[in-house]
C-alpha cells in the first residue's frame, strides 16, 4: 500500500489552477515537490492535509481518503508548513507540556534532544522567536510523536546553509527507519538532489514528471555545441534549449541522441530549468 496518492486532483482559481496532479510517495521513500513559487507546491500540500478542498479526484494517506483520515493515523503524520503557528506567548517548555498531552506517542525526551540539536532556547518565548528558530521548533514537534510520514512544506525556507545542512541530514536520518517516508516542498532544489528518492515537478499547475531522481539523470543529458552542429539534431530529441550567436546548450533525451556525440549528465537543476525556461527546438 502506497503512503500517499494523489489521483487527478484538480483545484481551481481565478488566476490559477492546479490541473489533474496524480503521483504515489511509496513506504520508506523520500517525495521532493519542485516548482517556482507559485507554481502549485502549498495548494497540493493543503489539499492532502484536507485544509483546502479539491474540486476533483483523490487523496489517500495509508489508505484512507484525507477528508476521513482517523485519529491513529493522524498520530503518525508529522507536518511542517511554511509558518509555524504556535502561540505567540509559549516557549518550548510550555509547548511541551501541551503536546504531549495531545499526542499519545509524544516523546519527551526525542523534543528535547532536538530543541538542544537545533540551539533553541527553553524559556523565551515563541514570538520572539526568528523565522529560522521558528521553523526549527516545528521541525522538532514533527519528529517528536514518532511519526511515520513527514509532509513538509518548505522546510529549509528562511534557514542559512548550515541549518539546512541540519534539516537535510534530520531527514535523511529519518527515512533510515525503513518504513517511514516524506513529502518536502522546496524551490531550493540542490537540498531535495541530496536525499530525495523521486522527484516530483509542478510547472504553473502541472505535474511535469514524477520519477526517481538517479533514472532523470539517465534519461536526459546536456548537449553544447555550436549552432550548426545543434542544426543537425533530431528536434524529437531536444526538450529544451538555449542558444546565444556563438553556440547553443540543449537538455536531449539520451537515447535519441547519436553515439558520437558528447554529452554531459544533468543535475536535477538543469533539467528543471531547461523544461520550464528552454525553448522547444521545432
Amino acid at each position: 500500500m502506497e503512503v500517499l496518492k494523489l489521483t487527478g486532483v484538480t483545484k481551481t482559481y481565478r488566476d490559477f489552477a492546479l490541473d489533474k496532479l496524480s503521483f504515489q510517495l511509496p513506504p520508506g521513500c523520500i517525495v521532493g515537490l519542485v516548482g517556482e513559487n507559485g507554481a502549485g507546491k502549498t495548494t497540493t500540500i493543503k489539499i492532502i492535509l484536507d485544509l483546502i478542498k479539491a474540486e476533483s479526484g483523490s487523496v489517500e494517506i495509508f489508505g484512507q481518503s484525507s477528508g476521513a483520515v482517523s485519529n491513529d493515523v493522524k498520530e503518525y503524520m508529522g507536518v511542517v508548513l511554511d509558518e509555524a503557528n504556535f502561540p505567540s506567548g509559549l516557549t518550548a517548555k510550555n509547548i511541551n507540556t501541551m503536546l504531549k498531552k495531545v499526542y499519545k506517542n509524544w516523546d519527551e525526551a526525542a523534543f528535547y534532544g532536538y530543541l538542544q540539536r537545533f540551539s533553541l532556547p527553553l524559556d523565551k518565548r515563541f514570538k520572539n522567536f526568528s523565522r529560522g528558530m521558528k521553523m526549527k521548533m516545528s521541525i522538532a514537534v514533527a519528529l517528536s510523536h514518532r511519526a511515520k510520514l513527514l509532509v513538509l512544506d518548505e522546510p529549509t525556507s528562511g534557514l542559512d546553509p548550515i541549518a539546512r545542512d541540519e534539516i537535510v541530514d534530520i531527514i535523511y536520518d529519518f527515512t533510515r527507519e525503513e518504513n517511514n517516508s516524506v513529502l518536502i516542498s522546496s524551490h531550493i532544489v540542490s537540498d531535495l538532489e541530496k536525499f530525495c528518492d523521486y522527484i516530483a515537478f509542478i510547472h504553473q499547475g502541472k505535474l511535469l514528471f514524477c520519477e526517481e531522481k538517479d533514472m532523470l539523470r539517465e534519461k536526459y543529458a546536456i548537449w553544447k555545441g555550436g549552432l550548426e552542429e545543434f542544426a543537425d539534431i533530431d528536434g524529437k530529441a531536444v526538450v529544451g534549449f538555449r542558444q546565444n550567436p556563438y553556440g547553443a546548450e540543449a537538455l536531449v533525451i539520451r537515447d535519441k541522441m547519436r553515439s558520437d556525440y558528447y554529452l554531459e549528465r544533468p543535475g536535477i537543476e538543469d533539467i528543471i530549468v531547461f523544461m520550464s525556461k528552454g525553448e522547444e527546438k521545432q
